[in-house]
């Protein structure tokens, strides 16, 4: 008896290897370039984007100007008046710095929370097509060096799930 169990247990993961072995890959980006969401998520992002940029130019500008006015006035105020100028322009200086860096945290914030929901669309597609079509595994490759005759381009297919062209 023991030694029917022990040649079941040996020849069990031969039975494994023996499966049909499906390996699919899918390029998310073609898959991203043609979605609608994305085109909406950057348009999102680049008016988020214009709104900071707006502010720092008119940042830009006040500072550019009491920068040229102290330094066509600055021979005639009295030092007490200078280190105020100064200071007010140091102030504004890092304004301009923290409205930038808050822009740059809000652009990935907003990029982020938007991007969210289309790449779990895009999965939930990919864990269908590969449920539906039996595939082992399905990889995402960066860069496909090599494509042998086994792997297949499940691309197309993730594609049609998301009813995309």
């Amino acid at each position: 008896m023991k030694k029917i169990i022990l040649s079941l247990l040996l020849l069990l993961p031969l039975g494994l290897f023996a499966q049909d072995v499906k390996i699919a890959f899918v390029d998310q980006n073609e898959i991203f370039n043609v979605m609608p969401e994305v085109s909406e998520l950057e348009n999102a992002v680049a008016a988020k984007q214009k709104e900071y940029d707006e502010i720092l130019k008119s940042m830009q500008e006040e500072y550019q100007r009491k920068v040229a006015d102290f330094q066509q006035r600055g021979d005639s105020l009295t030092e007490n008046i200078k280190m105020v100028r100064v200071q007010e322009i140091q102030e504004l200086q890092n304004r301009m710095e923290n409205v930038y860096n808050l822009g740059q945290e809000e652009y990935k914030k907003t990029q982020e929370t938007l991007f969210l929901p289309i790449q779990e669309k895009v999965m939930k597609a990919v864990a269908s097509v590969g449920d539906e079509n039996g595939y082992t595994c399905i990889l995402h490759p960066q860069v496909l060096l090599y494509k042998g005759k086994n792997i297949i381009d499940a691309t197309a297919q993730v594609k049609a799930k998301l009813g995309l062209k």
